[in-house]
């Protein structure tokens, strides 16, 4: 089976400041990526920090199939997620552990939209069109790099 990969990375530095796309992220066991909101505990949900919390991931196909389905058209970092990802079913982590270069994450629950999303990017439609495929909460269980271009592997 061929490994999915990471196609590109986002990091905020507080709850609602803007995603800034980088090459690289340091991912730091137990906490989130070097440099992101929830790492810095200032993300929008830490008050109700959960393990599932440190870092986020969605699937490429799902960001094209929101322009191709109902013409909305959003950049990677516009979904509020850390990785972008392609060629892998994040669905299919939840409960499973799997690895991002030679960092070690377990996926914890779907990353379903929600409001804030919807008010953050002003596109209320984005709701239901990724309902079931908004992504993937995960935790770090073993920290490194992760590099744009890394393979995703279960």
């Amino acid at each position: 089976m061929n490994p999915g990969l990471v196609e590109s990375i986002h990091l905020a530095a507080s709850a609602e400041a803007a995603m800034r796309g980088v090459a690289q992220a340091v991912a730091l066991a137990g906490s989130g990526l070097e440099g992101d909101r929830y790492a810095t505990h200032t993300g929008s949900f830490s008050a109700k920090p959960k393990p599932g919390r440190q870092i986020t991931l969605i699937e490429a196909e799902a960001i094209e199939a929101l322009e191709r389905e109902l013409g909305l058209a959003l950049t990677p970092g516009e979904t509020r997620r850390n990785l972008v990802t392609r060629g892998i079913a994040l669905n299919h982590l939840v409960g499973r552990e799997f690895t991002v270069g030679d960092v070690r994450l377990r996926g914890h629950e779907l990353c379903e939209p929600c409001a804030e999303l919807a008010r953050m990017t002003g596109k209320p439609q984005i709701l239901p069109g990724l309902i079931h495929r908004g992504g993937l909460r995960a935790e770090i269980l073993v920290g490194g790099l992760i590099r744009v271009g890394d393979a995703v592997r279960f």
